[in-house]
C-alpha cells in the first residue's frame, strides 16, 4: 500500500475544500486510476507562505537523486521510519504536503489464485487527504516537484484485506500537518474509530489492474462470492 488510488475532483473544488490558492496551471485532470509517477494535485504551503494546491508527480526523488528511474519505488514512506529515513527525513521535517483523494485500492489472492480489487474510499462522498511528504529534484532544465504518501499499520476491517494503509489526516489536522515544525511525529496518529467507520469496504472490478484504464467504471462496485470476502482471502 497504496500503489493505486483515485482523485477526480476539479482544481476549482481542490482549492476550496483545501482553503488553498488554485496554482494547478490548468493541469489537473479527473483520474481514477492513479499510478506511480502520474501526475496529481497535492496541497502545500508555498514558499511565499500560504496554503498552494499544486501538481507533482507520486514517487518522492530526493535532490540527491543521480536520475528518476527510481521514482515509481519512492511512491510510499513508512510512518515508522519516515523521519529517519535518509531519502525522506528532510521532507518529512519541512516539507509535508496533503494528498486529495476520493478513496484507494487494494488487490487480495482469492483461493483461486486470482486477485480480487477492493476500494476504499469515504460512505459519504467527502474527499480524503492522505498525508504526504514533497521535494523538488532537479536535473538540467528538468525540475520535478515530487512526492510520497506516508503509510502505517491497517486498523479495524481494513486489515482484513491488506497489512499497510495511507496515514489519513483529518481536517482539523490540516494546518499542523503542512506547518508545524516541532516534533512531527506527534502528527502522526493512527485513524480515529469515527474516520474507520466512515470507510467503504468496495469490491470492484478487475480493469482497475491495467493502468492504461480510466474512468469512474473503475469504481462501481461489484458482486463478488461469499467465499472471496475479504475475511475469507490470503493477502499477496
Amino acid at each position: 500500500m497504496c500503489g493505486r488510488y483515485a482523485t477526480t475532483r476539479s482544481s476549482g473544488e481542490l482549492s476550496a475544500l483545501f482553503e488553498s490558492s488554485d496554482d494547478t496551471d490548468g493541469l489537473l485532470r479527473p483520474d481514477h486510476n492513479v499510478a506511480p509517477t502520474d501526475r496529481v494535485p497535492l496541497v502545500r504551503v508555498s514558499p511565499e507562505g500560504h496554503r498552494s494546491l499544486c501538481v507533482g508527480r507520486w514517487g518522492l526523488l530526493p535532490h540527491w537523486s543521480r536520475s528518476a528511474a527510481g521514482a515509481a519505488r519512492m511512491i510510499n514512506a513508512r510512518a515508522e521510519t519516515v523521519a529517519t529515513s535518509r531519502a525522506y527525513a528532510g521532507s518529512f521535517s519541512r516539507r509535508r504536503c496533503l494528498v486529495p483523494a476520493d478513496g484507494w485500492y487494494e488487490w487480495v489472492r482469492r483461493p483461486d489464485g486470482g486477485r480480487q480489487p477492493y476500494y476504499m474510499t469515504p460512505t459519504d462522498g467527502s474527499v480524503l487527504a492522505l498525508a504526504g511528504i514533497w521535494s523538488v529534484w532537479e536535473s538540467g532544465a528538468d525540475s520535478r516537484l515530487t512526492f510520497s504518501v506516508l503509510t502505517t499499520a491497517a486498523l479495524g476491517d481494513l486489515a482484513e484485506v491488506h497489512d499497510r494503509m495511507p496515514v489519513l489526516l483529518p481536517p482539523e489536522s490540516w494546518s499542523s500537518w503542512l506547518t508545524s515544525t516541532d516534533e512531527p511525529e506527534r502528527l502522526l496518529v493512527p485513524a480515529s474509530p469515527e474516520q474507520l467507520a466512515g470507510l467503504e469496504i468496495r469490491p470492484v472490478g478487475p480493469a482497475v489492474g491495467d493502468v492504461r484504464n480510466d474512468g469512474p467504471h473503475l469504481t462501481d462496485r461489484v458482486t463478488v462470492a461469499p467465499t472471496m470476502a475479504p475475511q475469507e482471502l490470503t493477502l499477496f
